[in-house]
């Protein structure tokens, strides 16, 4: 039960470490600093109005700070905001196991065939948690960000992996009381788009979510967000 609840909190609203920035360079003075950041979030606003569905493969990393390990996943995602905080979205895990998170109209459904077993639940229930670090990336507006977390820091600027987007690399600081202790962006400077996010726990566990190849505003169907399972499976009430 632990394992399925730490996979529905990071994983949605899910909701990007594999590969690190390559040539960064240090932060900007504090002048040119200030007016890069308000940039930065005004063309994530943007993007987030402008996103309309998402396709998009995705890598996480889980780490582990107490025994310095991680693990890793590989699959696919696909994204579509909706009203508030009820987005759709669906991750097809490949690797290391296949298995399936389905999260739409507030509930979510995660299924996993090895055990033939599917936890369903709401997305607004404690214990399902499924406020993810997806959702920092795409599902945040710009007044959220200003209103949420301290002044953004430019921790640096480059590419992710060679030859890829140049991208701008954020660190937020919640205000008061938040469940983790800061959380980072990798948004295309260009475009505003997140393209890596990473969650880090008050234990200094960390979560870290990759977009890969990303398609915006790809062509969707409603039926693509269902997952139906077979007559069999075991349903357990998360």
């Amino acid at each position: 039960m632990e394992r399925k609840s730490h996979t529905i909190k990071f994983l949605v609203a899910l909701a990007l470490t594999f590969t690190l920035l390559v040539a960064i360079v240090p932060p900007r003075a504090d002048a040119q600093g200030a007016g890069l950041v308000s940039s930065i979030i005004n063309k994530m606003e943007r993007n987030r109005q402008d996103l309309r569905s998402l396709r998009s493969g995705i890598k996480m990393e889980k780490y582990n700070a107490q025994i310095k390990d991680a693990d890793y996943y590989v699959g696919d995602v696909i994204y579509q905001p909706g009203a508030g905080r009820n987005a759709s979205v669906r991750v097809d895990w490949q690797k290391p196991q296949r298995e399936t998170l389905a999260v739409t109209e507030g509930k979510y459904k995660l299924f996993r065939p090895r055990l033939n077993m599917a936890y369903v639940g709401s997305t607004s229930s404690k214990n399902s948690k499924v406020s993810g670090v997806l959702g920092f990336g795409l599902n945040i507006s710009g007044a959220q960000l200003r209103n949420n977390f301290e002044v953004p820091q430019i921790i640096g600027e480059g590419t992710l992996d060679n030859g890829g987007p140049h991208v701008t690399w954020l660190k937020l600081v919640p205000k008061g009381n938040a469940s983790y202790k800061h959380a980072e962006i990798w948004v295309e400077t260009s475009t505003g788009m997140p393209l890596q996010t990473k969650v880090v726990e008050k234990n200094g566990d960390s979560t870290t979510v990759r977009l890969i190849n990303p398609q915006r505003n790809a062509r969707l169907s409603t039926d693509e967000f269902q997952l139906k399972l077979p007559s069999d499976v075991k349903i357990v009430n998360g």
